[in-house]
């Protein structure tokens, strides 16, 4: 690699909805950006996941809009394409058009991308406070990369956990997360001939009972998709598996897969519509919900978000609820807001304790257990995801710290670029 190319202003760490949006609020802000990527393509959940469709950005069904920006302009490049809502879905997307989309938005921003590219290490300053450059595996080996500030958008905070960040995982009592899910999508199912969501989980119920299936979840949970004749399936549950242990990532990709293969030979034999339905794909990866959360300046809680707390420093807005599935077998716990109610989320709690040239972008942000179920969803992890790479961009340009950089100086940014309305 050239010279000109291991020097930058910002790097952001993971190239999913948070990293997309940081990446590209940092280069618009003038800052030289660097996007570094494990996979070819990026997206993130919303692609190595599959995970389909963006939850609701709205406060209430038919509400205000709470999430604009990079989110938007994702929405409307997707949408010129026709690759974007469905009449029943108005939130679904084809994963192939957000690969191109957010691509291009990230190349017309002026962002650097980096694919095929693995975070291996971080070099610290001596007082452990300051990130003196990353580690990174490539076809080309190890190689450095170093910059004034960075983004950890990596989803399971690797990034700040290797810096030396205080993190937790899971819940309290005993930090189980959880669980995970391997997407996946049936095609040339007979959708006019198919039964309500609630006779197939009839059904799956009745197949759990004679142990032709062995999923812990609860119900069967589809969505359409873009395609014709294609459903989306968010069914199969992994439990008791840390993402951040490559041995126990591993199991859970298998267990996935065992879980898929049973649910399609059910869904075929058993659900009308599907005889002639046919496994289309499955995720590339396993979709992961909850690993480690890194601590910061405010720890979110869900009593601040169900009361729908306000802050002076709010950079991001969000109404999803809370939506914990059990880390240890079946059932799921939601809780609402008030219809019409949202919450802020405030710039300290993408400020880690202990360290001076980092951002948490995305859904390891300084939150708990439950308040992470809330604010873990891609549209809001973008709208997080913007905020931390405009706030990287503004400290490598003042050369101040973000605990140090004014709160309203990035929520000025942020309406300039369309993330905040005019007035918030």
């Amino acid at each position: 690699m050239g010279s000109e190319r291991t020097d930058f202003d910002v790097i952001v760490a993971g190239g999913g909805p948070a990293g997309i949006a940081a990446a590209v609020a940092s280069a618009r802000e003038g800052a030289r950006t660097l996007l570094v990527e494990r996979y070819g393509f990026l997206g993130g959940a919303g692609t190595a996941m599959m995970v389909n469709p963006w939850m609701s950005y709205r406060a209430g069904k038919g509400g205000v809009q709470l999430i604009f920006g990079v989110l938007q302009e994702l929405i409307d490049g997707m949408t010129e394409m026709g690759m974007y809502g469905h009449r029943l879905v108005p939130n679904a997307f084809d994963p192939e058009a957000l690969k191109v989309v957010a691509e291009r938005l990230c190349l017309e921003a002026g962002v650097t991308l980096l694919y095929h590219t693995f975070l291996a290490g971080v070099h610290m300053s001596d007082d452990g406070r300051t990130i003196r450059s990353l580690q990174l595996a490539n076809k080309a080996g190890l190689v450095e990369m170093s910059a004034r500030m960075y983004v950890d958008a990596t989803g399971d905070a690797d990034l700040a956990a290797m810096a030396g960040a205080v993190v937790e995982k899971g819940r309290e009592v005993d930090s189980n997360c959880q669980p995970m899910t391997l997407n996946f999508r049936m095609a040339d199912v007979d959708l006019q001939r198919i039964p309500d969501k609630n006779e197939i989980t009839r059904l799956y119920l009745a197949a759990k009972e004679r142990g032709e299936v062995d999923c812990p979840r609860e119900d069967v949970l589809w969505f359409y998709a873009n395609q014709p004749d294609v459903l989306h399936f968010n069914t199969t549950r992994v439990i008791l598996k840390d993402a951040t242990d490559p041995w126990q990532l591993t199991e859970a990709e298998i267990e996935g897969r065992r879980q898929v293969q049973q649910l399609v030979r059910f869904l075929q034999k058993d659900v009308k519509g599907f005889e002639n339905a046919y496994l289309q794909t499955t995720a590339p990866q396993i979709g992961v919900r909850e690993s480690r959360r890194v601590i910061g300046e405010h720890v979110l809680t869900a009593e601040e978000l169900l009361a729908a707390c306000k802050f002076d420093d709010c950079i991001a807005r969000g109404a999803y609820p809370v939506d914990i599935h059990n880390p240890t077998g079946s059932g799921t716990v939601i809780q609402s807001l008030k219809l019409g109610e949202w919450y802020d989320i405030p710039l300290r709690s993408l400020i880690p304790l202990k360290l001076d040239n980092l951002l948490v972008g995305g859904r390891p942000i300084s939150a708990t257990h439950e308040a992470h179920s809330a604010i873990r969803v891609q549209p809001i992890a973008m709208a997080v995801g913007q905020a931390a790479g405009t706030a990287a961009a503004l400290c490598a340009r003042s050369g101040v710290t973000p605990r140090a950089i004014p709160a309203r100086e990035v929520r000025q940014s942020l309406t300039k670029q369309g993330a905040l309305p005019d007035g918030e």
